[in-house]
């Protein structure tokens, strides 16, 4: 059912019809606590919330252990057999988020057939109003056959290796140059990764930088835990913890905090590291932690179940984000997190850390890999409690009024609005960007 506005009896007030959203993903939480494409799920669930109707197709894993019927619909598709063959997505295509793994060269194909088939069949039925692909490859290109073919508008959102992906072979440019063609609204994280699909076709009127969320009422400043979490930890009372959350990957730049750490300006001050997260290089930097002499001030404790990483969050004193721009990557969805909880947040200029982070206000913004500055930076914030306490709340109220997802959201729904509308009146080139009619959500 496209949105159109009607009146309620009652009041009197504008209120906007249900859309159905049909969402494109190869990364959902297959299980209670996991963290494959979290983000995703949270966007999704808010504009159900949010009286949307949405379909979320996905291939299938066979960790899945989670109802597919509840507030949105999750409908996998499985392309391999046996069943211990769909080893894509979930986190597990990349090596270090550089290149694909040499099993994903031969699953692709099927993947993609599939999931064509798959979406081409339920949508022909079902008829979303719009697409929305998260990923360029290969849910974008998915999306663009679907689109193309049934004249259903397509929204990609491309948050973070997609875009190296893109770039790796002809054949995948030539993919990526169709979505992204396609695409009637283009959204990214981060400009070094809208400006690293440019080239490839994209064009940079139909851009919106939206980031990817965080919860404000389920991630809140909270102490509950964080006592016990510390001792479990070793950390000593007086130590202030700086957090790192993320995959274990070059393109995080956790590597250049371990270097931070041996600089002369912390050696008296009581740091201690809590690193969240597993990937292809976390022994390599365990082992620079031993080299440098600091691996005393790292706890590592891997992956942690989204059920209690609130604790991890409000057990730091701040966040450490110190991203590389090679590869591009995305705002990070922990440095929304931190914030949530109000925690000020240390980041460089690069991998959409400026669209949340205000240097001197809600954190502190470094220059990439350079670990001198990063460490003036730590311990500026480790020796100065009550400045962490000014931005850990100044970073809250951001969230609060601008980050959290029931503002993103509704920015979504705005643009969905007018690509359903454009394109119930044939002229899908007449977007994007021409204001929408405000009007209320429907209650």
């Amino acid at each position: 059912m496209s949105p159109f506005p009607f009146f309620c009896e009652s009041c009197k007030r504008c209120y906007t019809l249900l859309m159905h959203i049909g969402v494109l993903t190869h990364n959902y939480p297959r299980f209670p606590g996991d963290f494959s494409g979290t983000f995703v799920e949270a966007l999704c669930e808010e504009l159900a919330r949010q009286q949307q109707r949405v379909t979320v197709w996905a291939p299938y894993d066979p960790a899945y252990r989670r109802p597919l019927e509840e507030a949105v619909r999750l409908r996998l598709y499985r392309y391999a057999w046996p069943e211990s063959l769909h080893r894509l997505g979930y986190m597990r295509t990349m090596q270090s988020d550089l290149a694909l793994r040499l099993e994903a060269y031969a699953l692709s194909p099927a993947l993609f057939a599939r999931g064509i088939q798959t979406v081409m069949t339920e949508a022909r039925r079902d008829r979303p109003d719009v697409l929305h692909a998260h990923w360029l490859l290969p849910n974008g290109f998915i999306g663009a056959v679907v689109s193309r073919q049934l004249r259903i508008p397509l929204a990609i959102s491309i948050p973070g290796s997609d875009a190296q992906v893109a770039r790796s072979n002809p054949l995948f440019r030539a993919m990526a140059r169709f979505a992204l063609r396609q695409a009637t609204l283009l959204t990214a994280n981060s400009a070094d990764l809208r400006d690293a699909v440019i080239p490839l076709g994209a064009d940079l009127h139909r851009f919106d930088m939206i980031i990817y969320g965080t919860d404000p009422a389920a991630l809140r400043p909270d102490s509950t835990g964080v006592a016990t979490l510390r001792q479990q930890l070793n950390i000593a009372p007086d130590a202030v913890v700086s957090l790192c959350v993320g995959r274990m990957v070059p393109k995080k730049g956790f590597d250049v905090l371990i270097r931070a750490l041996a600089d002369p300006i912390l050696q008296a001050l009581p740091i201690v590291g809590v690193m969240v997260g597993e990937g292809d290089d976390k022994a390599a930097w365990q082992a620079l932690a031993v080299q440098l002499g600091v691996a005393e001030r790292l706890r590592w404790v891997g992956n942690v179940p989204k059920t209690e990483i609130g604790a991890y969050y409000n057990l730091a004193d701040f966040l450490a984000m110190p991203s590389v721009s090679r590869p591009a990557d995305g705002l990070n969805v922990c440095v929304l997190d931190a914030m949530s909880c109000g925690k000020p947040v240390i980041g460089t200029p690069v991998a959409g850390n400026p669209l949340a982070i205000v240097d001197g206000v809600t954190g502190v913004i470094v220059p990439e890999q350079d670990p001198a500055t990063l460490a003036a930076a730590l311990a500026l914030l480790a020796a100065n409690p009550a400045l962490r306490q000014r931005m850990g709340a100044a970073a809250r109220k951001r969230i609060e009024d601008e980050l959290g997802w029931p503002h993103l959201a509704r920015r979504y729904i705005t643009h969905f609005e007018q690509m359903a509308m454009t394109s119930s009146h044939a002229s899908r080139s007449a977007y994007p960007f021409t204001a929408p009619e405000e009007r209320p959500l429907i209650k």
